[in-house]
């Protein structure tokens, strides 16, 4: 199904891809802090997706699940509703922003009290067929 048949777009993907062919796909307020879960996005960001998925699928980062199990997704949301090849999608863009921090106390010495800050992280992975990202590379040059 191209983008033209569709009958309703969200805001959120016109956003992401416009009318560009591509999914995506994000999990929000996971449990991980923003700055362990870039280091692991920004490592499979650009990669075709089977390759990224070997990469995530070994990867000693504990982010690596969570970012494992969104790109699952995005790659389905392409098979199913946008009709894409897996074997032709790169991952063309990948974000980490910061989600809400819980706030906990633990006790110290002495009867004082430091705050533990407990941070959440909302991924989104963005997939797209490769010469999609390639004729947006060649129109920026």
């Amino acid at each position: 199904m191209s983008t033209l048949e569709r009958r309703r777009v969200s805001a959120r993907r016109d956003t992401l891809l416009g009318d560009e062919q591509g999914a995506f796909a994000s999990a929000r307020f996971a449990r991980i802090t923003p700055q362990k879960a870039r280091r692991v996005v920004d490592m499979v960001r650009g990669l075709p997706v089977d390759d990224a998925l070997a990469l995530l699928q070994f990867a000693p980062q504990a982010a690596s699940e969570t970012v494992y199990k969104v790109l699952e997704s995005a790659i389905a949301n392409a098979e199913t509703t946008e009709g894409l090849d897996r074997s032709s999608l790169v991952i063309s863009k990948a974000t980490v922003d910061e989600g809400p921090t819980m706030k906990r106390w633990r006790a110290r010495a002495q009867g004082r009290a430091s705050r533990i800050n407990k941070r959440t992280s909302h991924i989104t992975l963005v997939v797209q067929p490769q010469d999609v990202v390639a004729e947006k590379k060649a129109g920026q040059r």
